[in-house]
């Protein structure tokens, strides 16, 4: 046995379950800064101070950004598919349906990034284990929806959390391109080029400098930034390059029970009676999606 190998994988379990933590998070974040900030001006301040926090830090360790167009306009294409349009569709979305729904609804992103690898890219094996744990995961976000979850909300609204989760399977495959590259540097510099986008559309629709946030979405806006979104993106691609698309989405499995869990406690937002059982299927099937199958022992030459 190769102690190495399992304390490199253990390792990498532990960043997913991390990002899980920081990402399921984001949502009860997402709630409370949408309550006094409008949702466009919301991410840009988002991206840009996660944004320049990560270049401080890459400055810090001496890691330098690349200064190529071809890497730049790589970095805005992602920024586009894992920023700028999937959170601020979350973010409106989230004026209108609460965290724990929006938690539930934007974590069907493995079951994309599957079929997207399966049918278009092939980049990775579409193992029986695999399609196993997209199965598991998909049942356990059934019984934790129930058939009152959707009751009182709107559609348009929870149809746009979903397109966000496609978008995030579109950006996970495309985020591996970025191989080769420290990993701050297409976290700092996607969440820049998000921002050069942002910044000009919240000014113009939103008029910023007009509002009166309360201190609970500035506090909310700051955390969302610094933890959900600095941290989490520097983990993110990073995993995207041990653990693959596939099973870097399959955080989102993981991201079910802890950001139902902390809406919850915070918001608190009430779960169906189901949930248990749902989450049982969830912890399942990001297992399955995520830790690799054993290689049989062979005996080496002498």
């Amino acid at each position: 046995m190769d102690h190495r190998q399992d304390t490199s994988i253990a390792a990498e379990l532990a960043l997913l379950v991390a990002l899980a933590t920081l990402w399921g998070g984001s949502y009860t974040f997402i709630k409370l800064g949408v309550a006094t900030i409008p949702p466009v001006t919301l991410i840009a301040a988002r991206t840009t101070v996660a944004g320049l926090l990560l270049l401080w830090v890459m400055w810090v360790r001496g890691i330098k950004m690349p200064t190529d167009a071809t890497t730049w306009q790589r970095f805005a294409f992602q920024a586009v598919l894992n920023s700028v349009i999937p959170w601020t569709l979350i973010a409106w979305g989230e004026r209108y349906v609460d965290a724990a729904l929006a938690t539930i609804l934007n974590s069907a992103g493995p079951i994309f990034t599957f079929l997207l690898t399966a049918l278009v890219t092939r980049h990775e094996t579409t193992s029986p284990r695999k399609l196993f744990g997209v199965v598991a995961g998909m049942a356990g976000i059934l019984l934790i929806v129930g058939v009152d979850a959707f009751h009182d909300s709107g559609l348009v609204a929870e149809a746009a959390i979903v397109a966000a989760t496609i978008c995030y399977a579109c950006a996970a495959i495309f985020g591996r391109s970025f191989r080769g590259l420290d990993p701050m540097a297409p976290a700092a510099g996607s969440l820049l080029a998000g921002a050069a986008v942002l910044i000009p559309v919240a000014l113009a629709l939103e008029q910023p400098w007009m509002l009166s946030p309360s201190l609970n979405s500035v506090l909310a806006l700051l955390a969302l930034a610094v933890f959900s979104t600095a941290a989490a993106f520097a983990i993110y691609f990073r995993l995207i390059q041990t653990l693959g698309s596939v099973g870097t989405t399959a955080q989102a499995y993981l991201r079910v029970p802890i950001g139902v869990a902390i809406s919850v406690a915070f918001l608190g937002e009430t779960l169906s009676r189901t949930a248990w059982i749902g989450l049982a299927c969830v912890v399942l099937g990001v297992a399955a999606m995520t830790i690799p199958a054993r290689n049989p022992v062979v005996a080496k030459p002498s």
